[in-house]
């Protein structure tokens, strides 16, 4: 990604997309580039038999619904964070399932023609698996969003344990971005006075230990990183340990690239962005317009990034390195629903997602859907 470059000013409608700090200072003065009118895909056209509002070239189709069989599972009500993985000359999706007691993950596996080749159960018997992450070495960190929570390794091609990580913090976790850079993994809380978290493992490819530090406060945009004293402490809650520790209004999702972590918050319903290089932590999108909700959080190796409403239009907006901000899908008649798990297949030619709780609302019930869409995605 050309980091330098993302950040602009821009105008999105009648509300304003703010790209601001150290990032954008050092970003050029391009002019201002509009929202919707200025996305590489066109507008939206009228939303097609699946319900699903795209722009010209692209399809979309259901892959899996909550509670009915897909690949010989049946599948997990509420699907969350996820993440697609190589495996041969076909892809697994994998997918949170955000209920109590009863959450954990399944798998897709796609053939190479895209056909569902099987699915089955990663991880069950947790509590409320919100997002996570992917791992430089294949696995699938899985989030329990509930006090206490935990950080669990998974497998998603099903052939190990999944295992707790402790180390990792008991707090109400959200997503997990790994950077092989710096061997760190950062870690969002969705908490309205959540932290965000840097973990550094003794050995990088091995999570059961190493430290956990927060951002603290400095001046300016700055940030430090401090120790979190006992990262599983049973009485004292993670985000309380450190008085300094900077909050974020409901922290969500995370991904990091080129040296920079980007990460969500719904409450401040803001992007930020940890810069690696000079240790600050800067908005790099304010918006009352196009995109309200901001969760999930995605991104090509193009540059661009993809955000996933919670509520709002029930969009996922792309977010361009030349500082457009559009809608690049609308699900319709799912009012009581939410956008989860953006993830782009090996190619780059397959977006996959889902609708937490469909046109039902229900967080546990047979509502969810999970859909594909094919398109010209930018690469």
């Amino acid at each position: 990604m050309q980091r330098r470059s993302f950040l602009r000013t821009v105008t999105a409608g009648t509300g304003a997309a703010v790209f601001c700090g150290t990032l954008w200072q050092q970003a050029g003065h391009a002019a201002p580039a509009g929202a919707a009118s200025g996305s590489p895909y066109g507008p939206l056209l009228a939303p097609d038999a699946n319900s699903v509002a795209l722009p010209a070239g692209f399809t979309s189709r259901v892959v899996a619904r909550s509670l009915r069989p897909v690949g010989g599972t049946v599948w997990h009500s509420a699907p969350d964070g996820g993440a697609c993985y190589a495996d041969g000359d076909g892809w697994i999706y994998v997918s949170n399932s955000e209920i109590p007691l009863l959450g954990g993950a399944s798998a897709i596996r796609f053939r190479a023609d895209g056909s569902v080749d099987r699915a089955y159960r990663i991880l069950s018997g947790t509590n409320l698996n919100c997002a996570g992450g992917a791992t430089p070495w294949n696995t699938w960190l899985s989030c329990e969003e509930t006090f206490r929570g935990r950080v669990f390794e998974t497998d998603p091609y099903g052939r190990k344990e999944a295992v707790a990580h402790h180390a990792m913090g008991r707090f109400k976790h959200e997503a997990a971005a790994c950077d092989p850079d710096h061997r760190v993994v950062y870690l969002t809380e969705d908490e309205d006075d959540g932290c965000f978290y840097r973990f550094t493992p003794d050995t990088w490819g091995d999570l059961s230990s190493g430290r956990l530090d927060v951002a603290c406060t400095t001046s300016g945009d700055g940030v430090e990183w401090r120790e979190v004293p006992n990262p599983s402490a049973p009485l004292v809650q993670t985000r309380r340990q450190l008085a300094a520790a900077r909050r974020f209004d409901g922290g969500e999702g995370c991904h990091y690239a080129e040296g920079i972590c980007y990460f969500t918050a719904k409450g401040d319903r803001q992007v930020w962005a940890y810069d690696t290089r000079d240790s600050t932590i800067t908005s790099v999108y304010n918006s009352d317009g196009t995109l309200t909700g901001v969760d999930n959080i995605t991104g090509t190796a193009a540059g661009d990034l993809y955000v996933a409403e919670d509520g709002g239009n029930m969009e996922i907006n792309i977010i361009t390195r030349d500082g457009v901000v559009a809608p690049i899908l609308r699900v319709e008649g799912h009012p009581d629903s939410e956008i989860t798990g953006p993830a782009f297949s090996p190619d780059g030619s397959r977006l996959y997602f889902s609708s937490q709780r469909g046109t039902s609302g229900e967080i546990s019930g047979s509502g969810g859907v999970t859909y594909e869409v094919r398109g010209p995605f930018r690469n």
